[in-house]
């Protein structure tokens, strides 16, 4: 199956839309485990036992990795989460972001050798930059578009001229994403949970690309208000699926013995407020 497929298929048998962030980081783990960075592939490998019939996707974040010299881990990961949980596409989160020759070895990175089923990526450099990753058909590539941090409005909020009616940045990326960029049905966007309003601007921009939101839980994104602004469906299917995901309230949701079972329940709260949500949204 191609990427979208993939999420389909993980939204309909889990029924979630709920994605855990995988940012392991080794000052935050439970007792036991707390200050090893030697032991982020047993985290998160453990988190993602206890999840992986709750999720649409896992998204580990390869900083949180590379940080700590931690990227063949990393790699066990990502062969783990093959083995454990199949169905379950895995987005790369790298913002990767440059042109030509770097670009494809980014590509061959993230496809080839951690073998994922989609990246977040940076698009301000030109389609140039994107183009690389389509080259893998079947694999998928987020663009940020409108992020959850408050600097995104230094760029992404400003217009593109002062001409009347011009769109703003965040619009224009969304417009590439649905039309001319979007070569093989490859494209979805990022566009974070604290911003519900222009998660739905998103949404009438680009009314078929998926959706990756991040910034529900310890950032304070609302769960409710973000499935009503980005979800869409037509005659019982989805037709403009969303990726919502959790990183830090899942993870750490308890610093003792019990953490897998706490990310868990953690888990499961978040996934059941977003499948209400999801019923509620006309």
């Amino acid at each position: 199956m191609n990427f979208r497929d993939m999420l389909s298929a993980a939204e309909r048998e889990n029924a979630s839309l709920l994605c855990v962030g995988l940012d392991p980081d080794p000052a935050r783990f439970p007792t036991g485990l707390r200050g090893d960075a030697s032991r982020i592939y047993d985290f998160c490998a453990a988190i993602v036992d206890a999840t992986a019939d709750l999720v649409i996707a896992f998204k580990p974040q390869i900083a949180y990795f590379a940080a700590h010299r931690a990227e063949q881990q990393l790699e066990r990961l990502m062969a783990h989460m093959r083995r454990a949980a199949p169905r379950v596409p895995v987005i790369l989160d790298a913002k990767r972001g440059d042109i030509g020759s770097t670009a494809e070895q980014y590509a061959i990175e993230a496809f080839e050798r951690y073998g994922a089923d989609a990246v977040t990526l940076s698009p301000f450099m030109g389609f140039d930059s994107v183009q690389p990753y389509l080259k893998y058909h079947g694999k998928g590539a987020f663009l940020l578009c409108r992020t959850s941090n408050p600097g995104g409005d230094d760029l992404q909020n400003q217009r593109l001229s002062s001409v009347p009616g011009e769109p703003l940045l965040y619009e224009h990326v969304a417009r590439l994403a649905q039309g001319p960029w979007n070569l093989n049905g490859q494209l979805g966007l990022v566009v974070g949970a604290t911003y519900p309003a222009e998660i739905e601007r998103v949404r009438l921009v680009a009314p078929t690309l998926p959706l990756l939101i991040p910034g529900v839980g310890a950032q304070g994104g609302d769960a409710v208000a973000t499935v009503r602004a980005g979800w869409r469906e037509r005659d019982g299917e989805t037709m403009a699926p969303i990726v919502v995901n959790s990183s830090r309230a899942i993870l750490y949701a308890s610093s003792g013995a019990d953490y897998m079972q706490a990310a868990r329940r953690e888990a499961q709260k978040t996934r059941d407020q977003l499948q209400a949500a999801k019923m509620e949204t006309p």
